[in-house]
């Protein structure tokens, strides 16, 4: 594995977001979804991966006020397990406790225990249930916060 760069997503990544996201997950955002969040959302913070020009991951947060919501957190299959997930969550949270973020939360899947595993190592806990969260099949996502 090559050197893995992360640095700040820009508007020439939407493109390859988007079909990450493809193969990511099974409800994915379009190009338009990316390129609002990348280039109007004010208070959107979105992060890539990049290895050997390729972008293999990506990251997205929204600061509102002292908090930070972590929206998506993407891995191309595969260079899954190479700690770049790590990485991202790492710089995620680094960005928002720059920006004055004192608390951190998102919802994940309740059978994706590789993310679960993850975000727990970063001292996020389970704080509730959003039943039914998900559109495609109706799978409940755990709630989880990290507080400073």
């Amino acid at each position: 594995m090559g050197i893995l760069t992360i640095r700040a997503a820009e508007p020439k990544d939407v493109h390859e977001m988007a079909q990450l996201d493809k193969i990511c997950f099974s409800a994915p955002w379009s190009e338009d979804s990316f390129w609002s969040e990348i280039n109007t959302n004010e208070r959107a913070v979105y992060i890539v991966a990049e290895l050997e020009n390729r972008i293999v991951g990506y990251g997205g947060m929204w600061i509102i006020l002292d908090e930070g919501h972590i929206t998506n957190i993407a891995v191309h299959p595969d260079y899954r397990r190479k700690h770049i997930g790590h990485a991202i969550v790492e710089t995620i949270i680094e960005t928002a406790e720059n920006n004055g973020v004192v608390a951190e939360t998102l919802e994940v899947r309740k059978s994706n225990t590789p993310a679960i595993n993850l975000y727990t190592g970063f001292k996020f806990r389970e704080e509730g249930v959003r039943e039914g969260y998900y559109d495609d099949n109706g799978e409940d996502a755990i709630i989880m916060w990290r507080r400073i």
